[in-house]
């Protein structure tokens, strides 16, 4: 390091082989540091002739004026809805956002954790699958205004808004029941989370309540949009077993099956019925447009946002609502089962 030259906290990190976050938790006597950091950090700060300044005190105070949010991928139109829900809630209070991708994996989930604690430190929105609950337990911990959505943990249920997943397919598999249909299929995501087993959970729960057989051939998994949907509908129709109904994971997917049953020349919903789930924008606008389960992503966000801005300042604030229920949409893709046992 030359003489004129002023350490930043980037050179301190690049020194000591750690990431800014954790020179950051170091600096700020954070418990989540381990002792390995502490002491290479330390090292590095030393050599470098770093010294937290009055620029860094300026950056706390500037950081009290930002939101964090972390989604599975921004690109996903579910995730953007969620955005511009928390963004809404945000500059009525004069906040900017930041934004971090998870993408459903652990070690994304937490390079961004990181990232947005260092830069917002009080506020964070965060849509995490892939870290265990005792991770996410001790960023809540270091965070005063972190709030998960669409996930629920006991020991931190006040930091938790969250939705009845299987509440919804258990309602949306019922619906198709009382429409007559008993050879039901579902084409649900291949993502190892909580919203892809607690589906399933409802689905079978649902044919188990009434009597239905529920074998596994007629549950495929599939990517989370429409052409895992076009594939998993090509995968169910060629095993040749009775189909009366399809439920989708999600209303991409349904899409996606729609189109794989067009190029078949099946009609929906006279020869196979088909339900979505989210209520998403495009299931106003495929054909037939699709029954769904509505999911309240944006007013959960909004909540999410009120929640964490008021737990920031240490404040009192009590949710309308902590677990969302889900409605059934009713719209043209659903009719009465004409398939012969």
């Amino acid at each position: 390091m030359t003489e004129n030259k002023i350490a930043t906290i980037k050179d301190v990190a690049r020194e000591a082989g750690v990431s800014i976050a954790t020179v950051s938790r170091v600096i700020n006597k954070s418990p989540k540091a381990g002792k390995a950091s502490i002491q290479s950090v330390q090292s590095a700060m030393k050599l470098l002739g770093y010294r937290p300044n009055a620029n860094a005190r300026a950056l706390v105070n500037k950081n009290s004026h930002t939101i964090g949010v972390l989604v599975n991928d921004i690109a996903d139109p579910f995730f953007g809805s969620l955005i511009k829900a928390v963004d809404q809630v945000a500059r009525e209070n004069n906040k900017h956002l930041l934004i971090g991708n998870g993408y459903h994996n652990a070690t994304d989930e937490r390079e961004a954790i990181e990232l947005l604690i260092n830069s917002c430190r009080k506020s964070l929105i965060i849509h995490a699958k892939a870290l265990t609950s005792e991770e996410l337990i001790g960023f809540a911990k270091e965070v005063p205004g972190l709030v998960l959505i669409n996930r629920y943990i006991p020991e931190i249920a006040d930091r938790c808004i969250a939705f009845d997943n299987f509440k919804g397919a258990y309602m949306a598999t019922e619906f198709l029941i009382q429409n007559g249909h008993k050879h039901i299929a579902f084409i649900n995501s291949n993502h190892q989370i909580d919203d892809s087993f607690e589906r399933k959970a409802g689905y079978l729960q649902a044919l188990k309540d009434h009597n239905y057989p529920s074998p596994d051939n007629y549950i495929v998994a599939v990517d989370v949009n429409d052409e895992g949907g076009k594939a998993g509908m090509i995968e169910l129709l060629s095993k040749n077993i009775p189909i009366s109904a399809v439920l989708a994971y999600n209303d991409f997917i349904a899409a996606g099956v729609l189109f794989a049953l067009e190029e078949n020349n099946i009609a929906v919903p006279e020869q196979i019925s088909l339900i979505g789930f989210d209520n998403g924008l495009i299931s106003r606008y495929v054909h037939p447009k699709l029954t769904t389960i509505n999911y309240p992503i944006e007013i959960m966000a909004k909540q999410a946002t009120l929640l964490s801005l008021k737990l920031a300042k240490n404040e009192e604030y009590t949710p309308d609502t902590r677990i969302f229920s889900p409605t059934l949409v009713k719209r043209m893709s659903v009719g009465k089962c004409n398939l012969k046992d």
